[in-house]
């Protein structure tokens, strides 16, 4: 097995709902986000052996293989074929893992993961809702209901707070610490050399999408807030639920690349890694409560690394809901300031296909701010997934 390495890792602003990326094609922002990690790295698109991306809501902007036409859009070598994986939420982060085995068998010596999704333009189950309107279909056949229960992922998320007996005050204190370790990381430009800036159509008074360009350079989705604000919101799966918006990961736009090389390629051409990767696992859970994947996930890395909790150094764990992290945390026992210190989802926003590399992204820059060592990143995903990435710094 080869030793494969983070030469690069970038990641495009984060867009609120409806923001500034709403108007910018998928492609567009998946496009520019991959040259400029191309660029950092200082190699060309036809020095890549593969592109690896993830995606969940693959119609109308997003339909046919986004990866490929975000590759060759912005100028990619045609020769470079890409794919479109999906793993639900944890897609991009498998893309990710895909990648590592590509190159940590041989296969390959460069490969590109990356992940987009435009939440704006196609919220979550677009592609379900749009292939059932067309009469294409229901995504679940009857079959399915002979073995299990299909659920959401808001119910499921309730489920699990009974599960282990997670309060709305606890959700609520973990929506508010995510909002303002966010707001730390980004008055002290943490997250300063991981962002790409992406150039975006200027939309009129009527909302309508002009000839002329900006330059998005910032996030926009962390926002100021109290728990005495916090626990005025309304749940927001069950009347007497414990998640609100608040406590749940926000509706974004966006797109992330990491750039992975062979050890002896990136020796070869003289880069400096950001980090190795360790392990990789994609592990399968309870389709019904659907979003414990981190729990077994975390587990099967650490035991394949000979290593316990307390030698991770920084934690990325996707804040899809509080608790999702917050059973996690009761089942593995981490030391929660190394758990997102810079802020989750909740604050930062879950651009679903292109989430897992942004996770992976925050975590190797910030193991080189803080000059940590291990790095773990996980996430949970609908219908039952767990995916997860161990990294070294290096």
């Amino acid at each position: 097995m080869k030793e494969v390495v983070i030469v690069e890792a970038g990641r495009s602003p984060v867009g609120r709902r409806n923001g500034s990326l709403a108007e910018a094609h998928p492609t567009d922002v998946l496009g520019q986000v991959m040259n400029g990690v191309l660029k950092r790295a200082g190699i060309n698109s036809a020095d890549v052996g593969q592109v690896v991306g993830g995606c969940i809501n693959k119609v109308g902007a997003q339909a046919m293989n986004v990866v490929r036409t975000a590759w060759l859009a912005h100028g990619g070598t045609q020769d470079v074929p890409c794919i479109t994986v999906d793993s639900q939420c944890g897609s991009s982060q498998e893309a990710t893992n895909l990648a590592y085995s590509l190159i940590a068998s041989g296969v390959e010596d460069v490969v590109l993961a990356c992940g987009v999704e435009n939440m704006s333009r196609l919220p979550i189950g677009s592609d379900a809702i749009a292939g059932a309107k067309a009469g294409y279909g229901k995504p679940v056949a009857r079959s399915y209901y002979e073995h299990y229960e299909f659920t959401s992922q808001f119910e499921g998320a309730e489920r699990i707070a009974e599960k282990y007996g997670i309060s709305r005050q606890d959700t609520d204190a973990l929506g508010l610490e995510s909002q303002l370790r966010a707001a730390r990381a980004i008055a002290e430009g943490r997250f300063d050399a991981q962002k790409i800036s992406v150039e975006v159509p200027v939309v009129d008074d009527d909302g309508k999408r002009t000839d002329k360009m900006r330059t998005v350079t910032s996030d926009e989705i962390p926002r100021k807030t109290s728990l005495e604000a916090l626990a005025n919101l309304k749940p927001v799966a069950r009347e007497n639920g414990v998640h609100t918006a608040g406590s749940s990961s926000q509706i974004a736009d966006g797109a992330a690349a990491v750039l992975l090389m062979s050890a002896e390629k990136a020796h070869e051409l003289g880069l400096k890694p950001l980090a190795r990767i360790v392990e990789t696992a994609l592990v399968g859970c309870d389709p019904v409560l659907m979003l414990e994947g981190p729990i077994p996930a975390t587990r099967r890395l650490l035991q394949r690394a000979g290593l316990t909790i307390n030698d991770i150094d920084v934690v990325e764990i996707n804040e899809a809901f509080a608790s999702v992290v917050l059973a996690w945390a009761k089942e593995i026992g981490p030391d929660m300031a190394r758990v997102n210190p810079n802020g989750g989802a909740i604050a930062l926003g879950h651009p679903l296909g292109a989430t897992g590399c942004f996770l992976i992204t925050k975590a190797a820059h910030e193991l080189q701010r803080s000059q940590g060592r291990y790095g773990l990143i996980t996430m949970c995903c609908g219908g039952g997934l767990g995916t997860g990435t161990l990294i070294e710094r290096i």
